[in-house]
């Protein structure tokens, strides 16, 4: 039987054999079995990632796991598939989480955590997970497709110096939007920040984790989980408020638009934003760089749309074993116990601890409220909170649409054209829901088996 890959072509379709474990392993110095793991995390967290790779080595004598940096995420994924074409690719790619559904769309390209622990004998309940985490990379059955690895959560930061010098509370923040923007108000009237509000990340933060507290679909049905033929949603009139807010707040002088992707992420450590939205994964920049009280807190959400929100969804990214030709079933294994060994609770807490990323398992968590962490350091649980604190529904369980790279882009740039009072909102919406529906229809004829 033959399974198609979307790794495969230049079109991305080509049926190809499911390729079987060989019987000689790679093996490196002291007759250790190597794992190649090419991760995109730069600076300290990249640090992190190689120390925990040394960590592993270090506990045992039978595999060594070799970390390097192969450059953004983008390029990890796309350094990736072109070295599966090439019959050269590593064991492990750490892959973001909008490429989730490129992957789980690879056919034999791919390795699944479950198959691959069910193999070696290694038993990992998935509901040992937070339940936002385990969500995202599990397929409809409950089984988790990937590794969870580095995952966050975007977070509310607030600059408390700026919030004092506006006559706001320092002690009790906002929790709705409402608030929110009566907060920006006062910091701009006050001349408290040169910012009042900005944000990093624009579609993950406005729409994606808008859409999963709010409890609805940014795509039908239940986000592309039930299949390739999902369609935006961006006609609902969740996203028509949120956008209607963001327009009205940045003619207001309320709101600066900081750029695509992490563009904005810069200006709250800077002291330049009194209000930012970020990932939860900033936290050791704002720790090194911030000049000023702070705090980091649960996103905002509409008070008269829920008075109960959902789950956030995660950010950061996951760890995908990957085939090859010549692959043997000891590096396999080799993939398996580095799975373990990063599943286990010491080295998840120091992971969370050190890196501000959330912990993958609760019994990390546990582990860290146990012994004071949170209390040392306060808003650390933000991001653990607003992804534990509801049980995932089919609109916040994440996202599996291809091309969603492709598509955060087009809704950056339907808004950016708002900004520019080149459109309404409502033009801006109906623009990137048709636009961003042509790439899953090209997906979707792609991918078709």
């Amino acid at each position: 039987m033959q399974r198609r890959s979307l790794l495969a072509g230049s079109a991305g379709l080509l049926s190809v054999p499911f390729i079987a474990p060989s019987a000689r392993a790679q093996t490196g110095a002291g007759g250790r079995v190597e794992i190649q793991f090419w991760y995109g995390l730069a600076g300290a967290l990249g640090e992190r990632v190689a120390e925990q790779a040394q960590r592993f080595n270090e506990s045992q004598d039978r595999y060594r796991v070799v970390a390097t940096f192969r450059g953004s995420y983008p390029e990890v994924m796309s350094g990736a598939i072109a070295a599966w074409r090439a019959g050269t690719a590593p064991h492990i790619a750490q892959v973001f989480e909008v490429g989730t559904a490129t992957m789980m769309g690879a056919g034999p390209a791919i390795r699944p955590v479950y198959e691959l622990l069910g193999e070696a004998g290694i038993e990992l309940d998935p509901q040992r997970y937070l339940a936002g985490v385990r969500g995202y990379y599990s397929d409809t059955q409950g089984r988790m497709i990937s590794m969870p690895h580095n995952s966050s959560s975007a977070v509310m930061w607030l600059n408390l110096d700026a919030f004092e010098r506006a006559g706001l509370s320092t002690t009790d923040l906002p929790k709705t939007w409402a608030e929110v923007r009566a907060a920006a108000q006062a910091i701009r009237a006050r001349n408290a920040a040169e910012m009042a509000m900005t944000t990093a990340w624009p579609t993950w933060v406005m729409y994606e984790q808008m859409s999963s507290i709010h409890d609805v679909a940014l795509a039908t049905p239940a986000n592309g989980f039930q299949g390739l033929d999902a369609r935006m949603n961006l006609a609902d009139p969740i996203f028509l408020k949120q956008t209607e807010m963001l327009l009205e707040m940045q003619r207001a002088g309320h709101f600066t638009y900081g750029g695509r992707d992490g563009g904005g992420g810069a200006a709250f450590p800077a002291g330049q934003a009194a209000i930012s939205f970020n990932s939860s994964a900033g936290r050791a920049a704002v720790q090194r760089e911030a000049r000023f009280r702070w705090a980091s807190v649960v996103l905002p959400h509409h008070g008269d749309i829920t008075t109960s929100p959902k789950n956030g969804v995660i950010g950061g990214a996951s760890l995908w074993a990957l085939t090859s030709r010549n692959r043997t079933a000891a590096e396999y294994r080799g993939v398996a116990e580095f799975y373990r060994f990063i599943s286990e609770v010491e080295q998840d807490k120091w992971w969370h601890q050190v890196t501000g990323y959330v912990p993958l398992t609760l019994a990390a968590y546990e582990a860290s409220k146990a012994e004071g962490f949170y209390e040392r350091n306060p808003g650390a649980d933000a991001a653990i909170t607003q992804l534990s604190r509801a049980e995932p529904t089919p609109n916040s369980q994440g996202f599996r649409l291809g091309g969603f790279v492709e598509i955060r882009n087009i809704i950056q740039e339907e808004l950016e054209r708002g900004f520019q009072n080149q459109q309404n909102a409502q033009t801006a919406l109906a623009n990137a829901n048709r636009r961003a529906d042509v790439v899953l229809r090209n997906f979707e004829r792609a991918n078709r088996r």
